[in-house]
This record gives structure tokens, C-alpha cells and sequence, in this order.
């Protein structure tokens, strides 16, 4: 009996329950009145929002971090944080690998899944790397922000915040501690620094890269034609999505969004601005006051997210990219989707495509709910849906004012989004058997 219920958990709802263990033991420590500064138990709904966010690196908030949540619950939403970021199959493994244990097959197939790699050779190395390049890159990030916040906070409310902000760019979480200058201005208030701005963009980015392209960086130094294939469609990708977009954001806002500020300061928000919504949550500017091409393009590179096996959400730039040259194949009459003088398996183009349907099919079945449940306008609630299912965090003010409801729906958003939307459907359906023989073909017309 209990080897068949072996052979019925898959990888994926291994990996799952993880995650899902984190959020609920999160949220019942949320719930202590140790964690709130009014002493008070937290709603189970809000605790639940707040521990499922942090784990699933979002950042969409019903309170402030700071206002809220005491010094105790701020570093349980840190762990949480951190441990979503880098994934809890990753702290298990280096604990294996400090105890001189070796790794099973089982969980090299589980860390390659939770890290996104794609071979099983080097994973106790690959694991190492993760763990001692996480630990320096947010430790860098930290000190470099602290010349600015020791200033402003003082020597351990500086050093504190710095470390926060490092490890909540890192992960792509986007949670923050400014609401002790004023509730809900995220970075708003410190759009002008460019030392904090660029140093959060860059932690952004690096999280967002993926660690198995890192390694691959690390092997192979910077000759790209060494590479392999997904590294070099991660970097082009990445590339093109800070370029064009930069250039979009400038334009759009200079009478907006960027209106009060200088040329430098808008150049600064517009570089911001195209790498906080894939996907770290921190905020720039107010929200609200984006135009209407400026909100469209912030929900486009939501959508996109970040790249597979990082810190970061959304469908993902590969995902974007194979269905992309899929399209150009096909207007070619060509039957093969190439890249980079290398062929792209067709399960991973049909893969590509059912990502993207997913992700679309829920982002529509969620707004219509929210629609009817709240008050607000399409936008806003378009806004904050690609937000949670995109892992991302940046809100137009919509989410404190959510119901219970709305809040349930935005939890499982946000869940799905952290271990992939396909891979939730995937764990909620019932795989059939494949067929040993192939059905006829009918013919149907498309288009």
C-alpha cells in the first residue's frame, strides 16, 4: 500500500507540498501576537496572503511591512522569503551535503526541477554554487545599500534594512521596510538615489537570470559561443526586454508617471521601471500614475517575468521566445523551430504554448471573479491579477482593499505562479495513459 502511494507523489507534488508546508507553518507564526505591533492575532486570511507572498516571492501586501509586522514577524517574512527564493529542496540538499550524506537520485531529480537545470551531473556542485553565490551577491548588495540607509537610519536600522532590501531584490520578493518613512511608498522616496535604484536593479536582474545560467556563465567565462543554448536565448532575451522596454517606459511618462522629475531621474525610473515588474514588486512610482500605454507595457513584461530556475515568476522569457520563433517558422512554411543553428523539440514548442494558454486561461477566469466580487476598474484588477500569478508584487493600491474572496483567489494565484501554472494544473488533474496506438487523423480548420 504504501509503495503504490510512493509511486503516485511525482517530483512535482513533492515540491509542491514543500512549498505549501512553508506558507502554512509561515502563516501560523504570522498569527502569534508577537509578530503584530498592536499585540494582536492576525486575521488566518491575512497571515495566510502575507506567508504565501513572502514564500512565493511576490510581494503583494494587505499591510505595510513595517507598520504591521513587528521586528519577529518582519524576520519570519525574511526566511520565508529566502528560502522561497532560492527553494527549500536547495537548503535540504546543502544540509545533506554538510552532514557528508550523499545525494539520493530522488532528490538530484527534485533539485534539478526546483532549480531549474536540465542534467543531473554536478548538482551537489551546482547546489554549493546557489548557496555560497546567494550569500555573497546579497551580502555585496547589502553593503553597497547601506551607504546609503546608515545614513538615513542609523548603524543597525541601516545595516538591517540593508540586508532586507538585498534579500527581498535577490528573490525577486519586492517586500520592504520603507513604510517607517511613510506606509506604501516602497522606493518612491528614494527614486532620485541612484545608488539605491541601480543596486536593487541589479540584484533584480541577477536574481532573475537563473541559476543554472550563472553556472554556465561561471564554466565558461565570457565566450558566449561556449554557452549553451538556453543561456544564450536567457541573455538575448533579457537583453532585448531592458532595451526596448527602457526606451517605451521614457517616452510614455515623460509627461506622467516621470512628470515632476529631471532628465537623469527619468532615465533612472525608466531603467527601474522595465526591471522591477520582471518580477520584484518594488515600486518607483506610484502606480496609479502610469499612462495607459505605460500600464499596458508593465503588465506585458509581468506576463514575461524573469527566466526559468531564478528567483523570478511570470511564463517566463523562454517560454515567450520558443513561441515566438515558433511563429516565424510557421509564417517560413519552415517544420523546424531553430535557434541559434540548434533545433527546438516540438514537446518543448507544445510546452511553450500550454504555459502560455494557462497562464492567459487563469489570469482571465480570475479577473472576471474579482470583477464581480470588487468594485473596481478592469484595469486595476487586470493590474493586480498578472501581478500575483506572475509572482510579481507592484499593485495600483488595490490590495489591502480586497475581501476575504478576492484575497483566496489572489493566494492561489500566487502559489500557482511560484511552481509554475502548468505544473498546477498538472498536480489538480489526472494524468492519462499514453496510448499505444495512434488515433486516426482528423482534419479541423484553424484561423
Amino acid at each position: 500500500m504504501l509503495q503504490k502511494i510512493k509511486k503516485k507523489i511525482s517530483r512535482m507534488h513533492i515540491i509542491a507540498g514543500g512549498f505549501l508546508a512553508v506558507i502554512l507553518i509561515g502563516s501560523l507564526l504570522l498569527m502569534l501576537p508577537i509578530a503584530t505591533r498592536e499585540g494582536q492575532t492576525t486575521d488566518f486570511i491575512d497571515a495566510l496572503f502575507t506567508a504565501t507572498s513572502a514564500t512565493c516571492v511576490t510581494g503583494l501586501v494587505p499591510f505595510d511591512t513595517y507598520t504591521h509586522w513587528t521586528l519577529f514577524g518582519q524576520l519570519v517574512i525574511l526566511f520565508m522569503i529566502q528560502l522561497g527564493g532560492i527553494g527549500f529542496m536547495t537548503v535540504i540538499t546543502m544540509a545533506t551535503l554538510f552532514m557528508r550524506h550523499k545525494i539520493g537520485l530522488q532528490n538530484r531529480m527534485l533539485i534539478m526541477e526546483s532549480a531549474g537545470t536540465i542534467t543531473l551531473s554536478g548538482i551537489g556542485q551546482l547546489v554549493r554554487r546557489i548557496v555560497a553565490g546567494t550569500a555573497i551577491i546579497e551580502s555585496v548588495g547589502a553593503l553597497i545599500l547601506a551607504t546609503q540607509f546608515v545614513p538615513e537610519f542609523g548603524w543597525i536600522r541601516g545595516l538591517y534594512y540593508s540586508f532586507f532590501h538585498a534579500i527581498s531584490a535577490f528573490c525577486n520578493a519586492g517586500f520592504d521596510l520603507m513604510g517607517r518613512l511613510e506606509p506604501g511608498s516602497s522606493m518612491i522616496l528614494f527614486n532620485g538615489n541612484a545608488v539605491v535604484m541601480l543596486t536593487l536593479s541589479m540584484l533584480i536582474l541577477v536574481g532573475g537570470i537563473g541559476f543554472f545560467v550563472w553556472d554556465d556563465i561561471i564554466v565558461c567565462k565570457a565566450k558566449f559561443k561556449n554557452y549553451k543554448i538556453h543561456t544564450k536565448l536567457v541573455l538575448v532575451s533579457t537583453a532585448v526586454l531592458i532595451v526596448i522596454p527602457f526606451v517605451m517606459f521614457f517616452f510614455f511618462e515623460y509627461d506622467y508617471a516621470f512628470k515632476e522629475m529631471n532628465i537623469f531621474e527619468k532615465l533612472l525610473n525608466s531603467f527601474f521601471q522595465t526591471v522591477t515588474p520582471r518580477t520584484a514588486g518594488f515600486s518607483g512610482i506610484d502606480m496609479t500614475t502610469l499612462s495607459e500605454p505605460g500600464g499596458i507595457l508593465t503588465i506585458v513584461l509581468m506576463f514575461i517575468g524573469g527566466n526559468p530556475g531564478s528567483t523570478a515568476g511570470g511564463v517566463k522569457t523562454t517560454t515567450i521566445a520558443v513561441i515566438l520563433l515558433s511563429t516565424i517558422a510557421y509564417l517560413q512554411e519552415d517544420n523546424n523551430v531553430t535557434v541559434f543553428k540548434k533545433r527546438i523539440e516540438d514537446k518543448m514548442v507544445r510546452r511553450a504554448s500550454s504555459i502560455a494558454f494557462i497562464y492567459f486561461m487563469m489570469i482571465l477566469v480570475s479577473a472576471f471573479v474579482i470583477s464581480w466580487i470588487e468594485p473596481i476598474g478592469l484595469r486595476e484588477v487586470l493590474f493586480e491579477v498578472v501581478s500575483a500569478v506572475a509572482t510579481v508584487g507592484l499593485s495600483m493600491n488595490v490590495t489591502p482593499t480586497l475581501s476575504a474572496a478576492s484575497k483566496v483567489v489572489i493566494i492561489v494565484l500566487m502559489y500557482a505562479g511560484r511552481i509554475g501554472a502548468l505544473s498546477f494544473i498538472m498536480l489538480l488533474s489526472k494524468r492519462n495513459k499514453t496510448a499505444i496506438l495512434k488515433r486516426p487523423v482528423g482534419k479541423i480548420m484553424i484561423g
